[in-house]
């Protein structure tokens, strides 16, 4: 639960760096040189390991290119594009359509349909980060628009849930192969997936805007947003699963409250306590588990 938290907290910032340099620099820029650095950081790591399971890789065959077309390639290059029209705020909004979109993936591909328990504990925690998003105000939540970036960020949290599932799903073949060589092939594989639709981009006009701001979010993105948070999430859904998994983005908006207080003097209100109350005792009814509880056999390989 640990390593979602973190994947979660690295990631609050995403939406906001996405935002902040929207005008400097184009959507499949961002992601491919955000991509490339990480993969470039992380290869002298991986190279040894990625030639001792040649075999588990050669296993894990046209898997390993779904996961990197949806996790790596897909997924940011639309959110960076989402944040070209819309808001932070929409961004996160729209995130948190992830429980449901994955509870109910989960359910089809899967066959883990949610517990009653499970359920109650979204509702809870939705709740609590509609308190969080419209300042509990019902003017706020009533005014509120969307518009085609918040389309394109629905179609990344649908491409993101279809990444964590599949995770899950084909864990048997990915398992043997250590975290950090999986992340190393996937983004191998991503990033040149990327590269026609960056020139594309680049044929139609585009121009990137170098400066100490787009340099510091390729950075941030590359190091916290893509290697330390990718790890986590991906240890967290072979643990508890990606139904499960989803939830804590709920935490998402939390995260950016306190990050903005810490960081920014942004003060704590009285309907952040209670939407991140809810939110927290949501998620811990949703993932409570019984100790008596005997492990699925999945569990048991992962293990």
């Amino acid at each position: 639960m640990l390593g979602l938290l973190l994947a979660i907290l690295c990631w609050s910032g995403n939406a906001l760096v996405a935002r902040a340099v929207h005008d400097d620099i184009s959507p499949f820029a961002l992601a491919f040189w955000r991509w490339s650095l990480a993969c470039v950081l992380l290869l002298p790591f991986v190279i040894a390991p990625l030639r001792r399971h040649v075999a588990d890789l050669k296993r894990a065959g046209w898997r390993l290119l779904v996961l990197s077309a949806s996790g790596i390639s897909a997924y940011n290059s639309l959110l960076y594009s989402a944040a070209q029209s819309t808001v932070a705020i929409n961004i996160t909004l729209v995130s948190t359509c992830l429980p449901l979109v994955t509870f109910i993936g989960g359910g089809l591909l899967l066959g883990e349909w949610p517990a009653r328990r499970a359920w109650l504990g979204m509702l809870i925690a939705a709740i609590g980060l509609v308190i969080l998003i419209t300042q509990g105000s019902w003017a706020t939540l009533t005014a509120m628009s969307f518009n085609r970036g918040d389309l394109i960020m629905l179609l990344a949290v649908t491409d993101w849930a279809l990444y964590s599932l599949l995770l899950r799903r084909w864990a048997r073949f990915l398992q043997p192969i250590p975290p950090l060589a999986l992340l190393g092939v996937l983004m191998l594989l991503g990033v040149p997936m990327i590269l026609p639709f960056y020139l594309f981009e680049l044929a139609q006009g585009a121009q990137a805007n170098v400066s100490a701001t787009t340099l510091g979010a390729i950075v941030y993105t590359a190091l916290f947003a893509s290697l330390l948070a990718y790890l986590a999430w991906n240890h967290g859904i072979r643990v508890v699963g990606a139904a499960k998994a989803a939830l804590t983005s709920y935490l998402m908006p939390v995260f950016t409250a306190i990050l903005g207080w810490l960081l920014l003097g942004e003060g704590l209100l009285a309907y952040h306590w209670i939407g991140g109350g809810l939110i927290f005792s949501g998620l811990l009814l949703a993932t409570q588990m019984k100790a008596s509880n005997a492990p699925t056999a999945e569990a048991r390989a992962i293990d």
